[in-house]
């Protein structure tokens, strides 16, 4: 029996906490996650936002504390978890040798879900992947498999989306590629729970933003919400140099895109 969703929130984390010994992970993390939101985990290496998730997706169990993910429990629930979410975790978990149609009907098929090459042919659109979807991941960029990636998240049809570090390692036009994935999923009303140490991708991303330091969360509130925090801006005459990386997809044409041969458009010899 599939799981079915319900009412908010998707995701409720209570007094989460994780140890190793001596050292606290999670001290004591609350949070909740509104249906169809995106919901970034802000925090540096270390700051318990893997723990977190893993726990999330029952491959961790928690000390202490109470987690629901689309109403079911974590610690009692688990397999109805486990239908309710899809996890994309830092490296993307793609066949090289297949390829990006191929990946997304393999996945279908393994999830029994009717009519697996309408799934792919219909994910490959959704996630610009038409021209590359006969080719080889094996030629992806780091952008077009990250995208794959997390495409093949969405087969099954899962409510709930952990996104963990889904930009790490990659260049500035494949992180905008990967953004632009993940935006793509709200409108289908998925819940993404994103988990990130960039500034710029949380706030490029995020309805919400909790920032996990040393175990604990600091603060947790809206972009706008966060801003308050700080005394109000003053007006001054300033001179906005452009940022290195507008410079960077000034010189490259913009965004340039992949051929189904593997060239790039628009760019400048």
């Amino acid at each position: 029996m599939t799981a079915q969703p319900i009412a908010s929130p998707a995701i409720h984390v209570q007094g989460l906490r994780k140890s190793y010994g001596k050292h606290e992970v999670l001290r004591s993390v609350d949070f909740d996650v509104v249906p169809g939101s995106i919901f970034a985990l802000l925090g540096s290496n270390g700051a318990g936002k893997t723990t977190t998730v893993r726990i999330l997706a029952t491959l961790l169990k928690a000390d202490a504390g109470a987690a629901s993910v689309n109403g079911f429990d974590v610690a009692t629930q688990p397999a109805n978890v486990r239908e309710s979410i899809s996890l994309t975790g830092q490296f993307a978990a793609v066949d090289e040798i297949l390829s990006g149609r191929e990946n997304l009907a393999l996945v279908a098929r393994l999830r029994h879900v009717e009519d697996p090459d309408a799934i792919a042919d219909d994910l490959l659109r959704r996630f610009s992947l038409n021209e590359a979807g006969a080719r080889r991941v094996s030629t992806y960029s780091g952008g077009m498999r990250r995208r794959l990636d997390i495409a093949m998240s969405l087969i099954g049809s899962a409510p709930v989306i952990y996104l963990d570090e889904p930009t790490a390692g990659l260049d500035p036009e494949a992180r905008i590629e990967v953004w632009d994935a993940v935006k793509e999923l709200t409108r289908y009303g998925t819940t993404v729970l994103l988990t990130t140490q960039y500034l710029d991708e949380a706030e490029q991303l995020a309805d919400r933003i909790a920032i996990l330091h040393q175990g604990r969360i600091i603060v947790n509130g809206t972009l706008a919400e966060l801003k308050q925090l700080f005394p109000p801006a003053k007006v001054e005459y300033v001179e906005k140099q452009p940022s290195l990386e507008e410079i960077f997809l000034a010189v490259i044409g913009g965004g340039d895109k992949c051929d189904a041969d593997g060239t790039t458009t628009g760019g400048r010899g």
